[in-house]
């Protein structure tokens, strides 16, 4: 049995950080029940190509976007427009312990499925709101999408080549990292109400902010801003408190070096062949190595020219010095560590057969991560739900089916 198996979640969310969260809580045992529109269900549904192909290589019409956030869960299609659709969702509320949802500020109290209105029928409801800038404040009424917050909450400021150089420029993370940031978030609070109710009883409502979190996930960098008044800038692969921790060229290709302490660095000097780097004052300690980082790191580049990748990272990783290569996705997962901690997997699919999935990165001794099912095709599980949560009859399904209700 996995640790939150004794709980149910109603996932109202759609795209990508309140889905993920629901992944979470779904992997660890929960049992979530995805509400989506009929005929249409989840944005990503449509956010391909690619999409999944089945034993005959044809299209089954199930993006690749939507499978990676919704494994685990139970997909029920309700058009909660329509009063008999609300009525079931507020019945699903009143027999849940958790709902995540990411509509706009007040979007669900016309439906009568806001938090003020649910906790009145499940006052131990914790009650998730997802939204671009949170329920309060002068931006409380935007949409707010990943690509925008990382522009806005400053992220690409940071993130691309240094001004005057090649390429220069403001880019965005190659994934949708301030959504992820955001379910990892929404969990973490989720898991603390949980804690709460246990002790002291009733739920609550959690105001979750996309821009809230890409600002707090600035760590080092808000806080090089906050202490000196001075607004870092775009330093391509460099690292704005440690040199050398970049992307140096090979004789055939690039690798990474991290340098950490002093100690490793006077490592990386003696394999590199230059073991006076070391003793020199401009390079002997970190910070006087971040002070001249424009004298060394040409001199790294130099050498480092001189050997293969793989002969730096196994001559580096012999002397205890963090390196690495860079990887594409297909290196990734045929590199043999991925491969041994099992990050890749397969799943049962109603039409494809298999369906490849990531694996979850937690490891729990105890109540390990559990892969019951692959993503739902839409409205997979409506009629079992509606008859094993709800009780209703098959002739009561049928007819909210008739009427598009379901």
């Amino acid at each position: 049995m996995g640790a939150l198996s004794h709980l149910r979640v109603l996932d109202l969310s759609r795209v990508l950080a309140g889905p993920w969260a629901g992944q979470i809580l779904a992997d660890l045992g929960a049992e979530v029940i995805k509400v989506e529109r009929p005929g249409n269900g989840d944005d990503t549904r449509a956010w391909g190509p690619p999409f999944l192909k089945d034993a005959y290589g044809e299209s089954t019409g199930e993006a690749a976007y939507y499978l990676s956030a919704n494994r685990n869960k139970q997909s029920v299609t309700i058009d909660f427009t329509k009063p008999q659709g609300q009525q079931l969702v507020r019945e699903l509320a009143a027999k849940s312990d958790i709902l995540i949802e990411n509509f706009k500020v007040g979007g669900l109290e016309a439906y009568g499925l806001d938090y003020a209105s649910l906790k009145v029928l499940n006052p131990e409801l914790i009650y998730c709101s997802i939204t671009g800038f949170g329920q309060t404040g002068p931006y409380a009424k935007r949409a707010g999408y990943d690509f925008m917050v990382q522009g806005l909450g400053g992220l690409m400021s940071l993130t691309g080549q240094p001004e005057g150089e090649e390429g220069a420029g403001p880019v965005k993370v190659g994934v949708a990292l301030t959504d992820i940031l955001t379910g990892l978030y929404s969990t973490v609070a989720i898991l603390a109400a949980l804690a709460h109710r246990q002790h002291d009883g009733g739920g609550q409502h959690i105001d979750m902010a996309l821009l809230d979190v890409q600002v707090a996930c600035l760590a080092n960098q808000a806080m090089n801003y906050l202490t000196t008044g001075v607004a870092p800038q775009r330093l391509g692969n460099a690292h704005p408190n440690i040199v050398p921790y970049q992307d140096f060229p090979t004789a055939d290709g690039d690798f990474i070096l991290t340098v950490g302490n002093d100690s490793q660095f006077r490592k990386f000097a003696e394999v590199a062949g230059r073991p006076e780097w070391a003793d020199d004052p401009r390079f002997a300690t970190n910070t006087r190595r971040v002070a001249n980082r424009s004298e060394l790191v040409p001199l790294i580049r130099q050498a480092t020219v001189f050997k293969t990748t793989a002969e730096w990272v196994t001559q580096l990783e012999a002397v205890g010095v963090p390196c690495g290569p860079i990887n594409d996705l297909a290196q990734v997962f045929a590199d043999p560590q991925v491969q041994a901690r099992g990050l890749a997997l397969q799943l049962p699919h109603a039409l494809a057969g298999l369906v490849p999935q990531v694996a979850s990165p937690i490891r729990l001794s105890e109540t390990p991560v559990e892969y019951r099912n692959a993503p739902p095709l839409l409205g997979e599980h409506t009629r079992q739900v509606l008859e094993q949560v709800l009780g209703l009859k098959a002739g009561a399904v049928e007819a909210l089916r008739q009427s598009g209700v379901v």
